[in-house]
């Protein structure tokens, strides 16, 4: 037995280093933690844990070697050290201000009562009382003046009635015959087949077609104001309503756009026929004119446009129609109209 040494004749380290540890006393969930993260939950889950017994050798203190410990004012300055640290870090989270969130869209836009108007409209703006209400002649002429830019305005009415577009009952859509005119030059688009587009070329319209004018708006091309379609090519037209209905393009019969009489159409809003709709909030803009028409011009198609509003009332309006109406140029102030006297207006004869 020469071969094999004597345990008790050994030193205790040579003991200890000849004894290898078997894998089954080895727990492989029982992983080493960082000391110097997680010192006091390695000790403590080794000890505790009822299968755990040291991996590792471990070698005996030498009994002359001195055992040093830490003075407690070391201890204690340690610890407040620590504290006083970790106070400092709080505060300065809790004190520490969130940054503002960034505005974007009309969240962006200054507040009304933020905003300048310009020296220009600050001046046509003491032309008119603020919320007076004036009888349609003097409106007009209050109009004519606040227009002083270096174009042509545009003659806009706005009026706000009481009824709900999201019922059904209480819709509005229909077209004026301004008798004056718009003022503006219309560029009419046909879509039709057959005879029909000879009757529309002779009728003054801009551009006729048929399927190939169809390809050719799905293309992207839109140089043209008005829409008008036959009854015959509407379910070749539906195709394109993704394209024309955000534009307002879209042929439909209550805006006259689609009937079998190209030509009436046609000669129609070359004259100044205009469509007119309400809007979410009940409010319908229109446009009646510019602001180089004389006053009796611009009084007749105001007044044309009051008649078609209130004749196109709708089934489902209840109480009073008529809540406000403002007329106004295309860079001006608005000017509050008297409903009363407005609705009991009779115009010139054209």
């Amino acid at each position: 037995m020469a071969g094999v040494a004597n345990p008790s004749i050994l030193s205790p380290p040579t003991v200890l280093s000849s004894q290898k540890p078997t894998a089954s006393r080895c727990l492989p969930s029982l992983r080493p933690f960082s000391s110097s993260a997680y010192p006091s939950l390695a000790l403590l889950n080794l000890h505790l844990h009822p299968l755990a017994k040291p991996c590792l050798s471990i070698i005996p203190r030498k009994l002359d070697a001195p055992i040093i410990r830490p003075e407690a004012s070391d201890v204690a300055a340690a610890e407040a050290y620590l504290a006083a640290d970790e106070a400092a870090s709080d505060s300065a989270v809790a004190t520490a201000s969130p940054q503002p969130k960034i505005k974007t869209g009309k969240a962006a836009l200054p507040l009304k009562r933020d905003r300048t108007r310009s020296k220009r409209f600050l001046e046509i703006q003491k032309l008119r009382e603020n919320k007076k209400e004036y009888d349609v002649p003097t409106a007009i002429s209050l109009l004519k003046g606040a227009a002083n830019t270096k174009f042509v305005e545009s003659a806009e009415a706005h009026f706000r009635l009481n009824i709900d577009p999201k019922y059904n009952d209480q819709q509005l859509r229909a077209t004026v015959n301004l008798p004056k005119g718009t003022g503006q030059t219309i560029k009419v688009a046909v879509l039709s087949q057959g005879e029909r587009i000879d009757e529309a070329k002779n009728a003054g319209a801009d551009i006729v077609g048929g399927e190939e004018l169809i390809e050719q708006i799905k293309g992207g091309f839109m140089d043209f104001d008005k829409l008008i379609a036959s009854p015959d090519m509407m379910p070749k037209v539906a195709s394109l309503g993704k394209l024309l209905g955000p534009r307002g393009l879209m042929p439909n019969p209550k805006a006259g756009t689609v009937t079998t009489d190209i030509s009436q159409a046609i000669q129609e809003f070359k004259k100044g026929k205009v469509e007119y709709r309400v809007d979410k909030t009940g409010i319908v803009h229109l446009a009646f004119g510019q602001v180089n028409f004389t006053d009796e011009g611009l009084i007749v198609n105001l007044m044309a446009a009051v008649r078609s509003v209130e004749t196109n009332k709708p089934s489902g309006a209840k109480g009073v129609y008529w809540k406000s109406a403002h007329i106004c140029s295309s860079m001006g102030p608005s000017v509050r109209l008297n409903i009363r006297e407005m609705l009991d207006y009779k115009p010139p004869e054209v």
